[in-house]
Parts: structure tokens; sequence; C-alpha cells
């Protein structure tokens, strides 16, 4: 089992930054981790992951969003930039099996809102 945690989110103007936090723990290493986001009326959507070393984005946040592992410390790391009012919704960390390069989440956080106004 993997319990994930979520921190950081909040209030931002458009332009600005925010750097989530998701801290890891349990008895399983899951082999992707990434950041998904949904927004109220809207389907959860992938955001990044982190799939044996790779990174990816989808092409809404690619080149303003980045993602990081610390694997040492158990942490995933999501820094945003030039947030848009689109980017608003609330962010869950989740980690779950590889297949081929995309994450299948099998764990969840709580999720952290994120809004831009």
């Amino acid at each position: 089992h993997v319990q994930l945690v979520e921190s950081g989110g909040g209030l931002v103007q458009p332009g600005g930054s925010l750097r989530l936090s998701c801290a890891a723990s349990g008895t399983r290493r899951p082999s992707c981790m990434g950041w998904w986001r949904q927004a109220p009326g809207q389907e959860r959507e992938v955001v990044a992951t982190v799939v044996a070393g790779s990174l990816s984005y989808s092409d809404s946040v690619k080149g303003r969003f980045f993602i990081a592992q610390d694997n040492a410390n158990n942490m995933l790391y999501l820094q945003m930039n030039l947030l848009k009012p689109e980017d608003a919704a609330m962010y869950y960390c989740a980690a779950g099996r590889r297949l081929g390069w995309a994450c299948d989440p099998d764990y969840w956080g709580q999720g952290t809102q994120v809004t831009v106004s």
C-alpha cells in the first residue's frame, strides 16, 4: 500500500507560480508517479508523470510546469509557472504501475486546490 499527501496549493494571480509537494509513504515502491488535476464539471486529466526516470507533460502545461522526484526522501514535486485561470483545479498526486511510458494510477492523494484568479 502507498499513502500520498499533497501540499502547496493555494490562490495565485495569473502569471504567478506555485510548487506542489507530495509525500509518499508505505510498503510498496510504485513504478511510476505523477500529477493529475480535475476542474469542476470536467474529467480528471494527467498533468505530468515520471516513468522510469522519463518525464512527460500534457500539451497544456508543457514548458510551464516541471515535475521532479526526490527518491531519497520519497517526495514528488510539481513546479507550476505562468499559471493561467484554466489551470485552476484540484491537483492530485498519484502512484501506480507503468504501462509502457504511461502511468496507470493505483493510489491517490486527497488533493490540493489550486485557484488562479
